[in-house]
């Protein structure tokens, strides 16, 4: 399943059960480049919270505006999955830019473990 940002969690709660993956759109779908809405992190750690009180095992996944600046805070607020586009292709070398989103993800999994 897929929320967009103005897409509520609500929307989702009566399937959950039967779900593998939630995918979390933090940009409105279109285009690469777009700033991450940061109000999506809410709807990441309403995701996790209900995950964890029914029991439940669907991953969550975000698309959109995953960078180094924003990949800890997605991390924490309960992400599992993370798709980048432009953090990895947009400058420079994708090897490196990989590593780095990797470092910077397992560092955030490890803070709030």
């Amino acid at each position: 399943m897929v929320l967009n940002p103005a897409t509520p969690v609500a929307t989702l709660t009566d399937i959950l059960d039967v779900v593998d993956y939630v995918l979390i759109m933090s940009v409105n779908p279109g285009f690469g480049g777009q700033k991450f809405i940061r109000r999506t992190l809410g709807k990441i750690r309403h995701l996790a919270e209900l995950r964890a009180q029914r029991n439940l095992s669907f991953r969550i996944e975000v698309d959109g505006g995953i960078a180094l600046d924003t990949i800890t805070d997605v991390v924490q607020a309960g992400a599992e999955i993370l798709v980048a586009g432009n953090a990895v292709f947009g400058r420079g070398d994708s090897g490196h830019n990989v590593q780095q989103l990797l470092q910077a993800a397992r560092s955030a999994a490890l803070q709030k473990a």
